[in-house]
């Protein structure tokens, strides 16, 4: 698992350790001190703690004008005895909103497991970003993971969808490409 690196092919246009408005700005990295575990496997020092022992985190890319953020996660989603989503939404989450950012593309592509508990943080972060026309997307969930979370209903709160071709967009493709999916599912 230390061989997993956040996706770095847009540090040139975005690096949340260097925006003021970012959780993480100021934050600093080692390329060589493998400190934060998942499973008591070290994980690359580049991802970012939020509060959570078993999920973590790089925001790839903010936009404050658009009002959306893309965050990769890797990790255990552990709702059932850490409460993450608790943690997410408090921690990161909260801020962001309160910068303007009302729409989420989460990748979860490295997110091993989910372990459920309540949906209530859920619902009240769909309920902050839906009052602002904002959406929560989650891309490319393991299979296990994604049963999961549908088996609890969290797709009332937000959406998931396979797009295994991500890191060949920019943001803004990437973006406007979710915006889009989102907009036709709503209007059909």
């Amino acid at each position: 698992m230390h061989l997993l690196e956040p996706y770095f092919n847009w540090r040139h246009l975005y690096a949340a350790e260097e925006d003021p408005n970012s959780p993480f700005f100021g934050q600093t990295y080692s390329e060589f001190q493998f400190t934060q575990t998942v499973y008591n496997y070290y994980i690359h020092p580049q991802w970012d703690d939020f509060g959570s022992s078993t999920l973590y985190l790089k925001l790839l890319f903010t936009d404050y004008e658009l009002g959306y953020a893309i965050i990769e996660l890797i990790g255990e989603w552990n709702d059932a005895i850490e409460n993450d989503i608790m943690t997410l939404k408090r921690d990161l989450i909260d801020t962001m909103i309160s910068k303007g950012v009302y729409k989420y593309i989460l990748i979860g592509e490295n997110v091993l497991n989910f372990h459920s508990s309540d949906d209530s943080y859920y619902e009240e972060w769909y309920e902050d970003v839906s009052d602002e026309n904002g959406w929560i997307v989650l891309l490319n969930l393991p299979e296990q993971s994604r049963y999961d979370m549908q088996k609890v209903r969290l797709g009332k709160y937000l959406e998931m969808m396979d797009l295994p071709q991500w890191r060949t967009f920019t943001p803004m493709n990437l973006y406007t490409l979710v915006d889009n999916f989102i907009l036709q599912r709503l209007s059909s």
